[in-house]
């Protein structure tokens, strides 16, 4: 399994071929997909089929945002209007009816994505509810309350398992305690370690989930100068030891505008940091064979990990 460190993405609704050389002969670790991507059920097996084709590998990692209601990358062909927050509130009231309902929509939501081609599905996302929360994370987070979002967040991941679907948690170690959106600029958080350990961080801690996607958030009493993908700090002493995540660990998107540098360089600093892998969503075909020859094939750990994601796919 001699893969590069990057997760990389297309621009259309079929393949080029210089997107097909890039598959076939650059070897990505894996490739997500967007709505730009996504047409029909029809349209979509068939692109999926020929990205398949062009890795050489029915288990190849295609990954989706498909978190439903705000972020739904299915809605052209699939009606997922429902909110994580929906359950979150729902389990104030009748905490059993929530769980029974939000398994049955995830059995639904990995029935659709497997029978389109699609093996990695970016949720949960584990941010908790501020006052101050921004909206780019609103309603995709389940509760204000820490146990209700872990609770949740373990349910999803144990779920998409038994349905043969790998998930991702997000945004690690915590988008909730900043209102600002990581898109558009970078989040600064001034809350201590204490205080972000007692709440951000706790949904996190001790997760059986196979990967996760870093927060491109600055931590200011933690680490002053770097966001928490570039930070060997963050990403070493809380995420690894503190949280204890024994996954892989993928950047989020480095074209967002919270990372300053050029994308090589951001690739380079997340790696550099301890990021397993880096996502690239953007899609342009020069930048993709720029970064993946940039960046180095995976490690060790991360082939032993992904074997394991291998094995529950199968």
């Amino acid at each position: 399994m001699k893969r590069k460190a990057i997760v990389v993405s297309i621009k259309g609704l079929v393949l080029t071929n210089k997107e097909r050389k890039l598959l076939s002969k650059e070897n990505p670790w894996g490739l997500i997909l967007f709505k730009r991507n996504i047409k029909s059920i029809k349209q979509i097996k068939s692109l999926i089929n020929s990205i398949k084709l062009s890795v050489n590998d029915i288990n190849f990692p295609i990954l989706i945002d498909e978190e439903g209601s705000a972020v739904s990358r299915l809605r052209n062909i699939a009606n997922h209007n429902v909110s994580a927050q929906y359950f979150g509130n729902l389990y104030l009231i009748n905490k059993n009816l929530s769980i029974q309902m939000y398994k049955e929509y995830l059995n639904s939501l990995c029935n659709i994505l497997k029978k389109i081609g699609i093996n990695i599905n970016t949720i949960p996302v584990i941010d908790i509810l501020r006052n101050n929360t921004n909206k780019v994370i609103g309603n995709r987070s389940f509760s204000s309350k820490k146990k209700i979002v872990k609770h949740f967040g373990q349910i999803t991941v144990n779920q998409c398992h038994l349905n043969k679907v790998i998930s991702v948690i997000k945004h690690i170690p915590g988008h909730g305690c900043t209102s600002s959106d990581s898109h558009y600029k970078m989040p600064k958080v001034k809350l201590s370690y204490r205080d972000l350990k007692n709440k951000d961080f706790f949904p996190f801690k001790n997760s059986s989930a196979k990967l996760a996607m870093t927060a491109h958030i600055l931590y200011q009493k933690i680490d002053p100068i770097n966001p928490a993908t570039f930070s060997k700090i963050i990403i070493k002493n809380i995420i690894r030891n503190k949280i204890g995540f024994k996954g892989i660990l993928m950047s989020d998107d480095i074209s967002m505008k919270a990372l300053k540098y050029d994308l090589v360089t951001n690739a380079k600093k997340s790696l550099d940091a301890g990021c397993n892998l880096v996502l690239y969503c953007a899609g342009n075909i020069n930048d993709n064979f720029k970064l993946i020859k940039s960046v180095p094939f995976i490690d060790n750990f991360t082939y032993k990990k992904t074997s394991e994601i291998y094995k529950i796919l199968r």
